[in-house]
C-alpha cells in the first residue's frame, strides 16, 4: 500500500493555532473541513514558523540519511522532501513493517541525532502526523508532484531540482545537485 505522509517539528504548528483553524471550519461539512484544514496547515507550515531546525544542512542531512537508510528493505521511498519545519514522504511499506513503525524509527533517530548536534533536549517532532493512502495512478502523480514542488511553492527554490533536500534533485538529469553528486 502506498501512502503519503507529512510530519513536522514540535514548534512548527502550535496547538492553539490548530484549534483556531478547526474552530473556524466547524460549520463546514466534514469533507470540506478536512480539505480546507489540510490546505491551511500546509500554508502555515510553508510560511516557515518555528525554529526551522531542518533548514540547517547538518540536520537536513541527518533526516535525508534516515529516510534513505532502509529504502528497499523496510519500504520503498518513492518521493520525499525535507522542508525547514516539516517532512513529506511517499512510501510503500513492506508487508512486515507498519507505517507507524517506520515513522517512529525515522522520528526517533532524527530527533536524537539532531538534538545532539543542536545541543537541545526534549521533543523534536510533534507526535501527530498526517497520512493518506494513495488511491490510484492519477493520485500518485499528484502527490509526487506536490511533494517535489513544495519548496518552489514555499518560495525556497526557483525549480524543484534546485532544492537540495528532495528526491526531485535525483530525477532531473543535468541538475546542479545531480552533477555535484556524480
Amino acid at each position: 500500500m502506498i501512502q503519503s505522509l507529512n510530519f513536522r517539528l514540535a514548534d512548527s504548528l502550535p496547538s492553539g493555532v490548530l484549534v483556531k483553524m478547526e474552530a473556524e471550519l466547524a460549520s463546514e461539512s466534514p469533507d470540506k473541513r478536512d480539505v480546507e484544514l489540510r490546505r491551511r496547515v500546509e500554508k502555515y507550515l510553508d510560511a516557515g514558523h518555528g525554529k526551522c531546525w531542518l533548514r540547517q544542512p547538518v540536520v537536513a542531512k541527518i533526516a535525508e540519511d534516515a529516510l534513505m537508510h532502509f529504502d528497499g528493505e523496510r519500504y520503498r521511498l518513492l518521493s520525499w522532501c525535507i522542508m525547514p519545519n516539516h517532512v513529506h514522504a511517499l512510501i510503500e511499506t513492506r508487508m512486515q513493517f507498519s507505517l507507524s513503525g517506520v515513522l517512529h524509527s525515522w522520528k526517533s533517530f532524527i530527533g536524537h541525532e539532531a538534538n545532539k548536534v543542536l545541543r537541545l533536549e526534549g521533543e523534536f517532532w510533534q507526535r501527530e502526523y498526517l497520512d493518506r493512502y494513495v488511491r490510484n495512478a492519477e493520485h500518485y502523480e499528484k502527490v509526487m508532484a506536490y511533494i517535489e514542488e513544495n519548496p518552489v511553492k514555499a518560495g525556497l527554490a526557483k525549480i524543484k531540482s534546485d532544492w537540495l533536500w528532495s528526491s526531485a534533485r535525483f530525477r532531473i538529469p543535468g541538475s546542479a545537485a545531480v552533477s555535484a553528486a556524480s
